[in-house]
């Protein structure tokens, strides 16, 4: 790492970077450009944007000014910013730098669910003794990205036997299986729990479905901290309802936010946080440290990490 706070340069002078736009979000990611050795710099002479707000996405393609080669977008969420992607620079996401948090996420809710804790929580009164553990359970995991990565060594401490689903036929060595979508009908039977981590595409959209909750044991729990709109939310109702599966727990739904009114707060079997397996302050100084080691790439000619892949979509 650069440990130096003077711009670094190349043939044509110091490697001029934008922040934009102004928000809490932006002093840090300023603090992270300078101790890699960038220069913070007007969009009108920048090679490089780190863009700091991931809630306005409408403001980002005014700025896109032909002398950007490269932008740094601050979730591995892209779907907002997916109609401004362009062949004409690099683009670059979160993907995994908020790995850790969620999976860890993943892992309380887990247990707060298998255990009875959420239904416990609700009652009023001593009642009868309900739980399973963790420790053999076999878990499923959609996707093989940083969440999984970081998840499948928490799980290895309860001897799971894991699962993991990706595109590719390349095995993931972490885990006790790899296998591919279309395995679902031969792997969704045996499962205790199914965490959805993956990403949105027109192939996984709407993947946890009817089908998808028919082939789940019914002591079986959904875990879903990747996009609300894997999940087709009335089918999911149906089989909480019903207990065709044990319980779920949505960290995303669709609609997001969900209504207050909306019937998936009332089920006793379903745990419904508002989008925090990664809060913004755990997920700042995560940010601010790729933003920097990303920086630090860029001056120096390397590969950025997080690149966005334009015909995958993430």
């Amino acid at each position: 790492m650069n440990n130096s706070t003077q711009p670094q340069t190349r043939d044509n002078g110091p490697v001029k970077l934008a922040v934009e736009p102004e928000n809490w979000r932006r002093e840090n990611l300023v603090a992270a450009v300078v101790r890699a050795g960038g220069k913070v710099s007007p969009i009108e002479e920048a090679t490089g944007l780190i863009w700091a707000d991931p809630g306005r996405p409408e403001l980002l393609p005014e700025l896109l000014v032909p002398n950007l080669e490269w932008v740094q977008l601050p979730f591995a969420g892209i779907e907002p910013f997916l109609p401004m992607l362009d062949n004409q620079r690099i683009w670059t996401c979160g993907k995994g730098v908020y790995s850790q948090p969620v999976a860890e996420h993943v892992l309380g809710s887990i247990l707060a669910l298998k255990r009875g804790f959420i239904s416990y929580a609700r009652k009023q009164k001593w009642s009868g003794p309900v739980g399973e553990t963790l420790f053999g359970a076999h878990v499923v995991i959609l996707g093989s990205g940083g969440i999984t990565n970081n998840l499948l060594p928490l799980l290895s401490a309860f001897n799971c036997e894991t699962t993991v689903v990706r595109r590719s036929h390349k095995k993931n060595t972490a885990a006790t299986h790899t296998a591919n979508l279309e395995d679902l009908p031969e792997i969704l039977p045996s499962a205790d729990v199914v965490v959805l981590a993956l990403a949105l595409t027109p192939e996984t959209l709407g993947i946890a479905d009817s089908d998808f909750f028919e082939m789940m044991p019914d002591q079986a729990i959904l875990v879903n901290v990747a996009r609300g709109k894997h999940v087709v939310t009335s089918d999911l109702v149906r089989a909480l309802q019903s207990r065709q599966i044990l319980g779920a727990v949505l960290d995303v739904t669709d609609p997001e936010p969900l209504p207050e009114s909306h019937i998936l707060w009332t089920l006793d079997n379903c745990l419904i946080t508002p989008h925090i397996g990664n809060t913004p302050e755990m997920g700042i100084t995560l940010l601010a440290s790729r933003v920097e080691e990303n920086v630090r790439r860029y001056i120096s000619g390397e590969e950025l990490l997080g690149r966005i892949d334009l015909e995958l979509g993430y």
